[in-house]
């Protein structure tokens, strides 16, 4: 049965359905190429965040078609491949492993101890102690880096000056106000008081005594 009236459906109005990519070699050579770009434009970012955000080291490696290279480390891929042999090498050993791991951790150790030195050195150092290691060009560094910070100090404690002044000026203008509506309701109290009250019959007439003798 046809409808005169109704209107085919036009292809605009049907929804495109993204379908999935068949993995298959590209036949297309500019089109292999730019997926190619895409594709290794996101495995690099991807290789970036995680060895930011997991902290993990990452090196990766890439031959285009053409037999270019492409690369990324956080630390070297030279360092890491070096690392990946040796893994693999005492994978098959426990007691390497072990070995190995004890050996990162007391070098993590090393480097934390000599991060406290440096710390405690440059505590003592900005109190003006331990000063005759210090070359002249370290010793200029340091002043600069002392007067900084005593201009940030003074500056932070001028501010809470400034703001301690304010909130005691508001709380002395609050007082002074408090005081003067007590006044004002005291002189008005006063005033009542002074103020006989005296209520009359409008046929009750004052007059003043007279004597006895009259």
């Amino acid at each position: 049965m046809e409808f005169p009236n109704q209107e085919p459906e036009s292809s605009s109005n049907k929804k495109t359905v993204r379908g999935k990519i068949e993995i298959k070699r590209i036949e297309n050579t500019t089109n292999r190429q730019v997926t190619f770009c895409k594709r290794r434009n996101g495995l690099l970012k991807k290789a970036y965040e995680l060895s930011v955000l997991c902290e993990a080291e990452v090196a990766l490696i890439v031959f285009s078609s053409r037999g270019r290279l492409y690369e990324y480390a956080n630390n070297s891929v030279r360092s890491t491949i070096e690392r990946y042999k040796k893994s693999c090498a005492d994978s098959s050993n426990p007691g390497s492993v072990t070995e190995a791991n004890a050996q990162f951790y007391q070098q993590e150790a090393t480097k934390l101890r000599r991060q406290i030195r440096e710390i405690q050195n440059l505590n003592k150092h900005i109190l003006g102690e331990a000063l005759s290691s210090l070359s002249f060009k370290e010793l200029k560094n340091l002043e600069a880096r002392v007067e900084k910070g005593i201009t940030r100090i003074r500056s932070k404690k001028n501010d809470m000056l400034f703001a301690e002044i304010e909130l005691m000026q508001k709380r002395i203008a609050e007082n002074e106000n408090s005081e003067q509506q007590q006044s004002s309701i005291m002189q008005a109290a006063v005033y009542d008081q002074s103020v006989p009250s005296q209520s009359y019959h409008r046929d009750f007439i004052r007059v003043n005594l007279l004597e006895p003798n009259h």
